[in-house]
């Protein structure tokens, strides 16, 4: 089945409320990359969602705000906190998009321990602190726990002017309405909504990273093909379809 359309926000209902989330203060890096290099990293039942050939690899580092569950008000400790996730570009056999994460660094422990048992996504507790200086926002980050210890690094971007038209390389990399796995062997789909990303132009001042090499990914580096930033958006997440 051809994959469906890109949109600026969901193409279905995500159903119920299992879970909110605020994303806030987001990178996006990306580098675009030959899809059979991330095939084989994929689950069963999808494979690389391409645009004009390339697929990419994305290095995404944000801060979580107020994780809720069953549409309760967001947990302003437990639930807020900055994480580091790198993500692949999926499509299924049914032509929904989504993302497929390598990882998913969080510098608050309990989060990541419900996440990875749970939810069986994979997080690792990192030493991780956000910080912005007029229009220039520092990421850093080190991993605790699961090796490899250490990994992580520094990401540094000057925001610019918000986009009004961010063109189809950025509706293809920020309009994702689910994530793809592997759940008790089968391949599971988790949807999402949440508003349009206002999106913002965004020059890299500095990027010193391990974690897509962590990540099964080694080969990927040097400049990325798309920097873009935004101040967030509140998402919505449907139950888990198999």
């Amino acid at each position: 089945m051809e994959p469906e359309q890109v949109t600026d926000t969901a193409p279905r209902p995500a159903g119920r409320t299992v879970f909110t989330q605020g994303w806030r203060d987001v990178t996006f890096l990306h580098w675009a990359v030959d899809p059979a290099l991330v095939a084989p990293l994929l689950p069963a039942g999808t494979r690389p969602d391409v645009l004009d050939g390339a697929t990419h690899v994305g290095l995404i580092p944000f801060r979580m705000r107020r994780i809720g569950l069953l549409g309760a008000p967001g947990v302003p400790w437990a639930g807020s906190f900055a994480e580091t996730n790198v993500r692949l570009y999926s499509v299924d056999g049914q032509g929904r998009r989504g993302v497929v994460f390598r990882s998913l660094d969080a510098d608050r422990l309990l989060p990541v321990l419900a996440a990875r048992w749970v939810a069986g996504l994979p997080y690792c507790w990192a030493r991780m602190r956000v910080h912005r200086d007029g229009d220039v926002v520092t990421y850093t980050c080190r991993r605790r726990w699961p090796g490899p210890r250490g990994a992580g690094g520094r990401v540094a971007v000057r925001v610019g002017p918000r986009l009004a038209d961010p063109g189809p390389l950025a509706g293809f990399l920020t309009g994702r309405w689910g994530l793809h796995q592997t759940a008790g062997g089968r391949l599971a789909y988790w949807p999402n909504e949440h508003p349009a990303w206002p999106l913002h132009a965004a020059e890299l001042v500095g990027c010193e990273d391990d974690l897509l090499a962590a990540g099964g990914l080694p080969s990927v580096g040097g400049a990325p093909d798309s920097v873009l930033f935004s101040p967030g958006v509140d998402v919505r997440f449907g139950p888990r379809l198999r």
